[in-house]
């Protein structure tokens, strides 16, 4: 809370890249609504990847550790005014800088009503906040969950808020080992996002023991420090920014590997479809896929896009996992 709401007071003063990086370049329609984003939210934002996902239109949306507002916003604008989104943080001056312009921006995009709240609390009790079970479409998280201690309470609140068939679309820092408890314990590195790095295999066996599917790895990026006393403390360990998709697969939605079409239905992704690293759909091309891979868009907000049918494939689909 200090080293957000007092130490940074922009991007700039990070000693890092870990909560400035973006995997891949940003698609039109984001880069067109970030020019309506207000310049103060911009300059508070400190995130390691791009966290909008596809299909978003009328969704409800919570952004957990939202800072600024830049993703609410962002989203804001691609739910439409029938949509909604929420967001959460915990550092009372990042919820003041973000709810001081929500007047702003419904006039710059010309709704009737807010779509957007900003509430102060904590990722791992949104209970505390009056979030509800089943209440939102899409959970996502920038930057935040390597900040708290407890990421599988993160991931099991994460869980208890989404409706079958939910998606949680988060980017965030991994490490290539478990952290000694000098780095665990180093108050730059935490508010770096270095320190709380989760080890990656961790996450596959905690996004297992919480109900999601497994992980898809969407996009990584390595981390550079450049900065020698850090570089010192850190060691041999490697850092790397990297997005994520988990979703809520309901039991009655299991499903046998699959052909699927795409349907070319969602705007901005006409043509193709990148779904994560392993699977991109283009209109109209046929592609076998896997079990999981098949249970996910048949249970999903993807399901009216995709054209869905079983098949006696011997052959293993490629695995939605990280290499």
């Amino acid at each position: 809370q200090d080293y957000y709401g007092r130490e940074l007071q922009k991007s700039e003063d990070l000693k890092t890249n870990a909560c400035v990086t973006s995997a891949r370049p940003l698609p039109k329609a984001v880069r067109d609504a970030l020019k309506h984003v207000h310049e103060e939210v911009v300059a508070r934002y400190y995130g390691c990847g791009l966290v909008i996902p596809e299909c978003l239109a009328s969704r409800r949306i919570l952004d957990l550790g939202s800072g600024s507002g830049r993703d609410c916003y962002l989203l804001s604008q691609l739910v439409g005014e029938r949509g909604h989104v929420t967001g959460i943080d915990m550092t009372e001056g990042q919820v003041e800088v973000a709810k001081k312009h929500i007047a702003y921006h419904m006039d710059k995009f010309g709704y009737q009503k807010p779509n957007v709240e900003f509430l102060q609390g904590y990722m791992e009790k949104l209970g505390d906040a009056g979030l509800a079970d089943e209440s939102y479409d899409i959970v996502i998280s920038n930057c935040v969950i390597n900040l708290v201690p407890d990421k599988r309470a993160v991931l099991r609140e994460a869980f208890r808020v989404l409706k079958p068939g939910g998606e949680m679309y988060f980017s965030d820092v991994y490490a290539s080992q478990r952290l000694s408890e000098t780095i665990r314990k180093h108050r730059v590195l935490w508010g770096e996002c270095l320190a709380g790095a989760l080890y990656w295999k961790d996450l596959y066996s905690i996004a297992e023991d919480v109900g999601f599917s497994p992980p898809c790895l969407v996009t990584a990026s390595p981390i550079t420090i450049g900065d020698k006393e850090l570089e010192s403390i850190i060691g041999d360990c490697r850092f790397v920014s990297a997005t994520f998709r988990l979703f809520k697969v309901p039991a009655s939605s299991q499903a046998g590997p699959s052909q699927v079409i795409y349907s070319g239905g969602i705007v901005g992704h006409e043509r193709e479809l990148v779904f994560d690293a392993n699977f991109t759909f283009k209109e109209g091309e046929v592609v076998d896929v896997d079990a999981e891979m098949a249970s996910i868009l048949q249970s999903s907000r993807f399901a009216d896009e995709f054209l869905i049918r079983a098949c006696g494939v011997n052959a293993a689909a490629p695995q939605g996992r990280c290499c």
